[in-house]
């Protein structure tokens, strides 16, 4: 067994209420931890730490778990500056755009796909992120959609089947044909994706059919994710807690009562405040959330139309000026709140027997992400997982 000390952590924080200072994301000062062939061995004062193979000294910087992107959209062609552009000269966001990304990504080769989404990868973890999730989307046809599922699968376990994102040009006229294709032929062929998604909104697809298209997944043994509530209440959220849905992400616009099942649910609200930043929205009410006992996590949103974000810091920054989240629960949702989206255990959290997956900043205190946007604070990223296939 191979064990690695990491010592004189300024600051350490565990996400485990258990440890430290008794706060939601455990924090211990002047800290150290010790990695063991890939897992949490042991956690404690520096000065009580363990004899090991190796040591490493990072001189008061922090430390903090590594950040779990719950909602990308990584694999894409094309861009659209020209949206950003026009919103923020006041053009309202309806999510018709998709369709452009649509148009270049099936023209795009697979060569140039897999370069475009390694690029974004590498920029995301350039920012801290260890575990990343990634939805197709952007094909909506059967090959298309299959080869999006195959190369997010050479990169992370958490791929998702977006076959229902919107409904193709092709099929404006015909949306029950587009149902049958996602739910049959195109979901059989992306048989490799963990999850299916489906957007629920204004735009894309009813409540009706967002049922039909989960209860396929469900069918298929896939784990459950929904967008939802982005422009407006549209049943987005009832229907995610209906079903059991992992998560159920955007949440902009939410009722009282869709506060409560999601509070009484196992159902995590993914908030994306990305979104709202890059489509001048009104952004959602973490507050609201959190003081009713809702799970909450923040991810990147990355995608080319509504939310080219690359940067977790940069979210939870906004998550704290934004949404009326403490930076602590800003921390929390960014990594042990989206490893609940995602259903996984072992990740989000530096604690005895949790994956080895941290960041080490170059700050002496974590809530330096929030004071200090847009600044290079990753000293060091842990590797990300690589997919078993």
């Amino acid at each position: 067994m191979n064990s690695t000390l990491i010592t004189n952590c300024g600051e350490l924080l565990t996400n485990d209420p258990a440890l430290g200072d008794g706060s939601l994301v455990g924090r211990l000062n002047d800290a150290a931890f010790v990695i063991e062939d890939g897992l949490v061995a042991w956690l404690g004062p520096s000065s009580a730490a363990p004899a090991c193979d190796e040591i490493l000294n990072l001189e008061g910087r922090a430390v903090v778990p590594g950040f779990v992107d719950s909602h990308t959209h990584l694999v894409f062609a094309g861009e659209r500056s020209d949206e950003f552009e026009a919103r923020m000269a006041g053009l309202p966001y309806d999510g018709g755009g998709i369709r452009r990304t649509v148009e270049a990504t099936r023209a795009a080769s697979r060569e140039e796909l897999t370069r475009v989404t390694l690029e974004r990868l590498a920029a995301l973890r350039r920012g801290g992120v260890t575990t990343v999730e990634i939805k197709s989307g952007y094909a909506l046809d059967v090959s298309g959609e299959a080869r999006l599922i195959d190369i997010a699968s050479a990169i992370t376990e958490e791929v998702t089947f977006l076959g229902a994102h919107v409904v193709p040009q092709e099929y404006l006229t015909d949306r029950e044909a587009y149902l049958h294709l996602v739910t049959g032929p195109m979901m059989d062929a992306c048989a490799g994706a963990k999850w299916v998604d489906v957007f629920c909104d204004r735009g894309a697809f009813s409540v009706d059919e967002a049922r039909v298209v989960l209860a396929a997944g469900r069918a298929a043994g896939k784990g459950l994710r929904l967008h939802g509530n982005q422009l407006g209440e549209k049943g987005g959220v009832a229907l995610a807690v209906e079903m059991d849905c992992a998560s159920v992400d955007h949440c902009t616009f939410v009722s009282d009562d869709d506060v409560e099942r999601l509070a009484n649910s196992s159902t995590v609200a993914t908030l994306l405040p990305g979104a709202e930043f890059s489509t001048k929205s009104p952004y959602p009410s973490a507050r609201r959330l959190l003081d009713a006992g809702v799970s909450v996590a923040i991810a990147t949103d990355c995608n080319p139309g509504t939310s080219y974000v690359t940067s977790m810091s940069f979210v939870i920054a906004l998550a704290v000026r934004e949404m009326g989240m403490t930076f602590d629960e800003a921390l929390w949702s960014a990594t042990l709140g989206g490893a609940r989206a995602l259903r996984r255990s072992d990740i989000g959290s530096l604690k005895v027997g949790s994956r080895g997956q941290y960041v080490v900043l170059d700050a002496p205190r974590a809530a330096h992400l929030a004071y200090r946007p847009g600044s290079d604070l990753v000293h060091f990223a842990s590797p990300m997982v690589a997919p078993s296939r």
